[in-house]
């Protein structure tokens, strides 16, 4: 029977609790442990001032799966609303509204930008005319495809399709500030995960009456955001898999994966092991408070960072897998808050910042994105540092951080005139994976390790080390469950095909 199936979820974020939803409606009773106090993770919210925020900018997107926007629609109701996209880039010295729209760059765009995009788009032309070979001058027909770099970079592949001056007033100097690496040192799979116009043309059509980036037919733009802060999300699939049958522990913290190696033998059990020596092969380690016990289970599924799920599993993997997980290397991100005694700052939703002018990238005001106008007489910004843990400004006390955001808004036309009622900081230690050119080989090694432990499963945006949104996490957790038989055995080779599919996930910003 599959409630007789025990399954452990390390990790409550949405690629979790998703995972814990779907078991728990097919008759499984799996438990989810958090070492947070809250559910979400990443994408969580918490209050700030009377206010909902979250740990930096979170859409749902129109990408997500018709399926899955169903289901949330279904748990959120009419919390769950639909916005209109509203922000600004800044490009050079003007204000482009993003996502792009045709009109807007030719009367808003400095001059420089305009005939450079010109006269690049001519050189393309005539370098590969339409029809001809090469003509289509997307990313993947030359080795952009992931885990093949064929000596291409991020650089490489974006200034092929985009062109140099795209790339050099806005692509490059962004990924700078993002990742901390000159872009020659990215790997080119970060182009087909992260930039999803990666060629003229694909930008062009974005532009053109009815395209994606006009809020046409694809709903691009539009996005969907819960009324009480991103983190609503995670919160009603929390409740919903609690009220179908889950166990969710939080402030619960994952100590050690133990793999059981005494071959089952009641005589040779482990020492503490649960069950005795006729139990499962797996139970996990954890803590809450003071007190430590083990959860034993017929399936561990990891949404943890990977490189912790590695370091904590017992026996210890190999050297050279323990080699190649330090080298999987993660961005930091330092959010700053700043609360201001106003009804709102602007009516955009969000800035963004590539120039080195300033030092973070992007700065939100949640309440545009909810349009929800209390509390009134307050709002919040949120600038956001991507960092090394290392850097200076991961430990500057919060009076400096709201100094420097306040400098940099003013620098770019911005000032703050309002009342600061409170700065606040908080720190995301793995917030992006760094694909650093030659990461490929280094994540293959760790994954195939982790592929190889009987009971163990890693998915989701940190546990599959992956540059992916809330609801590519959800598609992956929906994936997972679908895999699990009713007499609790793991299709591993359906769970191979859904890993060739998410490959093809491209983030929406």
């Amino acid at each position: 029977m599959s409630a007789a199936t025990r399954i452990l979820i390390l990790g409550g974020g949405p690629a979790g609790l998703g995972a814990a939803l779907g078991l728990a409606r097919r008759g499984f009773a799996p438990t989810v442990v958090e070492a947070q106090d809250a559910v979400g993770g990443n994408a969580g919210s918490f209050t700030l001032h009377g206010l909902r925020v979250d740990y930096g900018s979170h859409r749902l997107h129109p990408a997500t799966h018709p399926a899955i926007l169903s289901e949330l629609r279904g748990l959120l109701g009419k919390d769950l609303v639909e916005r209109p996209r509203h922000g600004r880039i800044r490009l050079g010295d003007r204000w482009i509204h993003f996502p792009l729209r045709a009109a807007d760059l030719a009367l808003h765009a400095p001059p420089a930008f305009v005939l450079g995009v010109g006269r690049d788009a001519a050189a393309r032309l005539m370098r590969n005319p339409p029809g001809g070979p090469g003509g289509s001058g997307e990313v993947g027909a030359s080795g952009g495809a992931p885990g093949a770099s064929g000596g291409e970079t991020f650089a490489s592949v974006l200034l092929r399709g985009l062109g140099a001056t795209v790339c050099r007033d806005f692509y490059l100097p962004y990924a700078r500030k993002i990742w901390g690496l000159e872009p020659e040192e990215i790997s080119p799979v970060q182009a087909s995960k992260r930039v999803s116009a990666a060629s003229f043309g694909a930008m062009l059509g974005r532009l053109l009456p009815g395209g994606e980036g006009g809020g046409g037919r694809s709903g691009r733009g539009t996005f969907w955001y819960p009324r009480n802060g991103y983190g609503q999300i995670s919160e009603a699939l929390r409740d919903a898999a609690a009220a179908a049958g889950a166990e969710i522990l939080t402030g619960t913290r994952v100590v050690a994966v133990r793999l059981r190696t005494d071959g089952g033998a009641a005589s040779h059990a482990s020492p503490g092991w649960p069950d005795g020596g006729d139990g499962p092969r797996l139970a996990v380690e954890v803590e809450h408070g003071p007190g430590r016990r083990l959860l034993a289970c017929d399936h561990a599924w990891s949404t943890i960072p990977l490189g912790v799920l590695v370091r904590v599993t017992d026996p210890s993997a190999p050297p050279e897998v323990l080699a190649a997980v330090g080298r999987l290397e993660q961005r930091a991100m330092l959010l700053v808050y700043l609360v201001l005694e106003q009804d709102r700052f602007t009516e955009y939703d969000a800035h963004y910042f590539p120039g080195a002018v300033v030092p973070f990238t992007r700065v939100s005001e949640p309440k545009n994105y909810s349009g929800c106008p209390d509390p009134a007489g307050s709002t919040v910004l949120c600038a956001e540092f991507p960092c090394s843990t290392r850097d200076p400004i991961w430990t500057a006390p919060e009076a400096e951080l709201g100094d420097t955001v306040r400098e940099g808004l003013a620098r770019v036309g911005l000032p703050v005139r309002a009342r600061v009622l409170e700065v606040a900081a908080r720190r995301l230690p793995s917030a992006y994976p760094i694909y650093r050119v030659g990461y490929e080989e280094h994540f293959a090694k760790v994954d195939a390790w982790v592929a190889s432990l009987k009971g163990v499963l890693t998915f989701g945006r940190q546990g599959l080390y992956a540059h992916d949104n809330t609801h590519h996490a959800l598609v992956m957790a929906r994936a997972a469950v679908e895999c699990l038989g009713e007499d609790g055995r793991f299709d591993a080779a359906r769970w191979a095909e859904h890993r060739r599919a998410f490959e093809e996930h491209v983030v929406e910003d």
